[in-house]
């Protein structure tokens, strides 16, 4: 009966004691404290998201103030620093808090600038305290002793350089999104970017653009008397370059690299016939000086047709390559 007792007590001690734990956190010892700060910023909030037009942006605004306050006051109290250095992990939460309000948006709350600019800005709310002496009314401008000096230069300097390798990222990860073309190269010699995973063998555009110029050629060559697809090949430059850059902006029009992306033809004469090869030439950046091309060969023949008359006629018969060829060098030059 006395263990079950003490067991009891010892249990009530327990909820006391996190009651007044957290009683000690929700209720403010004073009117002027960080949590009345954090009630505002919450209240200022609900109000603004009954509200409309400008002044919704308003209140809401008012409660990201009041919120940044209310984190700052708080992590501040008791500071944990990040180790190896004498930042408070307070200023990594408040800074964090401020560059979402200064860079974020209703539709991404988190933004690439947001945290590009986090650590710049937690080390300068580090730093602030540093050219205050005093507190609360009596708070005065101060120049930092020659020691604390060093210790800011350095904590700045060194946040920015980290903000500046954070922006680099977003750079290259812009490039491979609007040049995806870049991704089947190899950066072997570069000292930036490490590949991550296994490159394509050849650029996926550059196929893309080859698959759907094929039909278009196949079109207008098959079943066409063959007086008249020895005409299209004479004129065959104009007419599959003008073909490819249809095909390139219809089909590319999401991608920055369209416009490094160029097609031509080179036509060739066999024993039967015709060869008809379509480039896909990339001319962009390469680690291959000379650049690369992909190619689609197409054979085109004369073959015998009847028409309804009864009366049979020589047409041209094309038959295109399923694959594409992936080269790397310069394309062989027009004749």
């Amino acid at each position: 009966m006395n263990t079950l007792l003490k067991d009891l007590f010892g249990v009530f001690k327990f909820v006391e004691g996190l009651y007044a734990g957290i009683k000690k956190i929700l209720v403010p010892p004073k009117a002027y404290s960080w949590q009345t700060f954090i009630y505002l910023s919450v209240f200022s909030w609900i109000v603004s998201y009954f509200a409309i037009g400008y002044i919704k942006d308003i209140i809401a605004f008012v409660g990201w103030l009041f919120l940044i306050a209310g984190t700052a006051w708080y992590t501040t109290q008791d500071p944990l620093r990040v180790p190896g250095t004498f930042m408070p992990v307070g200023a990594v939460i408040t800074g964090f808090l401020v560059s979402v309000f200064a860079f974020g948006s209703q539709k991404d709350v988190i933004t690439p600038t947001t945290i590009v600019f986090w650590p710049t800005i937690s080390a300068l709310i580090t730093a602030i305290p540093e050219f205050i002496e005093g507190t609360d009314t009596d708070a005065k401008a101060q120049i930092p002793k020659p020691e604390d000096r060093q210790k800011i230069i350095i904590l700045v300097a060194s946040s920015m350089l980290l903000s500046c390798w954070i922006q680099f990222y977003f750079v290259v990860d812009n490039w491979l999104q609007e040049y995806p073309t870049l991704k089947s190269d190899t950066f072997k010699t570069s000292t930036f970017v490490v590949r991550n995973q296994e490159p394509p063998k050849a650029p996926p555009n550059g196929i893309l653009v080859l698959d759907k110029l094929q039909p278009i050629v196949e079109e207008q060559i098959a079943q066409t008397p063959w007086s008249e697809v020895e005409k299209w090949l004479l004129d065959a430059k104009q007419r599959v370059e003008s073909l490819g850059r249809g095909v390139i902006q219809k089909n590319l029009v999401k991608y920055d690299e369209k416009e490094l992306w160029r097609v031509e033809p080179r036509v060739s004469n066999t024993k039967s016939g015709y060869i008809l090869d379509l480039l896909s030439i990339w001319i962009g950046p390469s680690s291959n000086p000379r650049g690369y091309y992909l190619k689609k060969s197409c054979r085109i023949e004369p073959v015998a047709a009847t028409i309804k008359a009864g009366d049979k006629i020589t047409v041209g018969e094309i038959e295109c390559d399923r694959l594409n060829k992936f080269i790397a060098g310069s394309p062989p030059p027009q004749q």
